[in-house]
């Protein structure tokens, strides 16, 4: 399979570059997994999208109150025996459940304009440098919180359709990363996997054993159950023909083309089909990706739901 490039739509960038001014004065990038388990409100992150509300949920897990950012579409409120699909949006490293929701405006603006049907939204607040998995000190359960606490609140809390056929992941950078490998350790929880420029490495490769410091500690089964290598091997049966998964990175992406690519490779060599691009002269540039892919930023995820549907005999 060759990766799609998509270079003609590269020809609106000039017109497009002032709106990416921020993306290009980013400061540099934390160092050390922390969190700030609620994100308080900030004239820094603007005002949330329409649709869009910032909430707490009481996580066992972290012992205390956790943020998380939902959007409900228009007609949430007006139909109420309707049930949604969600589509779990996972922030990049120095984010947070508050801050970068574009997403959550290009999500309103498609559904206003009938590009794709009234879906649910959810920011997880995931910290930074976790990668969305628990911490081997404990200190960051991140991924106990998000799988075994937030995912089954939403449901209960709100009129979804908690099944697989009704939820989807993806996010950008540490996102895209977090969202791959949650995919690959729960297939049975999503249908539809859209990893945005996500590192995705051979963690069992970097095992530590004479850092006790590393986030996932001196236990080297810790690295081979958090591989997402590994673990596309290990539920390759589950993962084969059930998630559908779409990853997409720019060529002058040098910090995360190369493990993706890798990643790639790795489903073609088990034979799992999956949509693969490759955007030409992109960088890690969130804002110029979500406005390349904006017009079918949703339509991989809409249509992997109706697959799902067909295959658990829902109509």
């Amino acid at each position: 399979m060759k990766p799609l490039n998509l270079c003609v739509l590269l020809l609106v960038l000039a017109l497009l570059e002032p709106a990416f001014a921020q993306q290009q004065k980013r400061k540099k990038k934390p160092s050390g997994a922390n969190i700030t388990w609620v994100t308080p409100e900030s004239d820094e992150y603007g005002e949330l999208p329409t649709g869009a509300v910032h909430k707490t949920m009481a996580s066992k897990a972290a012992g205390q109150d956790v943020g998380y950012t939902i959007y409900l579409p228009p007609s949430y409120d007006i139909d109420t025996d309707q049930r949604y699909p969600v589509i779990y949006n996972l922030h990049g490293n120095g984010g947070n459940e508050r801050k970068g929701l574009e997403s959550m405006k290009i999500l309103h603006e498609g559904i206003a304009k009938k590009w794709w049907p009234p879906m649910i939204m959810v920011r997880p607040n995931g910290g930074r440098s976790t990668f969305y998995k628990d911490s081997a000190d404990g200190r960051f359960p991140i991924e106990t919180m998000f799988i075994r606490e937030l995912i089954p609140y939403i449901d209960s809390n709100y009129r979804t359709i908690a099944a697989r056929h009704g939820r989807c992941i993806e996010g950008f950078s540490l996102g895209g990363r977090g969202s791959t490998r949650l995919v690959v350790k729960y297939p049975d929880l999503f249908c539809s996997l859209f990893c945005q420029a996500g590192n995705v490495p051979r963690i069992a490769d970097s095992y530590e054993p004479d850092n006790p410091k590393a986030y996932l500690g001196e236990d080297k089964q810790n690295y081979i159950d958090n591989d997402a290598f590994l673990l596309l091997e290990k539920n390759l049966d589950k993962i084969k023909g059930r998630v559908r998964i779409l990853i997409a990175c720019g060529t002058q992406d040098d910090s995360h083309i190369v493990t993706v690519r890798d990643f790639h490779d790795a489903l073609q060599k088990h034979g799992v089909d999956h949509t693969y691009l490759e955007i030409e002269s992109l960088r890690h540039e969130r804002y110029k990706m979500l406005e390349i892919l904006k017009p079918i930023l949703f339509k991989y995820h809409v249509r992997s739901m109706q697959i799902a549907r067909e295959q658990d005999g829902v109509k």
